[in-house]
């Protein structure tokens, strides 16, 4: 590692630590509203199975983000807005059942 990368991650590493202590502020934040995920799969008239399908993840973790024991994250939460906003996209995909 040259020393000018060096001193950059000792500054931001710095700059972090002044933001926790409540001594500088963020130069920029990212907030994202929360997915219903209820709501999305009620209008779409899929079951908890048949939707946890189409999304690739278990009935589980689809029950737990509906009763808000947990939250969609990342990549989860990025395919639920999509959906949200285009729900022809899970249509779309004609994977069978229903």
């Amino acid at each position: 590692m040259n020393d000018e990368l060096f001193n950059e991650l000792v500054a931001s590493v710095e700059e972090g630590g002044a933001i926790l202590r409540g001594e500088q502020t963020a130069s920029r934040t990212f907030e994202f509203q929360p997915v219903n995920v209820t709501r999305i799969r009620e209008r779409l008239s899929l079951s908890q199975p048949r939707f946890a399908a189409l999304l690739g993840i278990s009935t589980a973790t689809l029950r737990n983000w509906e009763q808000g024991r947990r939250t969609p994250e990342g990549p989860a939460r990025v395919l639920l807005s999509v959906v949200d906003k285009y729900p022809e996209v899970l249509r779309d995909l004609n994977l069978g059942g229903g």
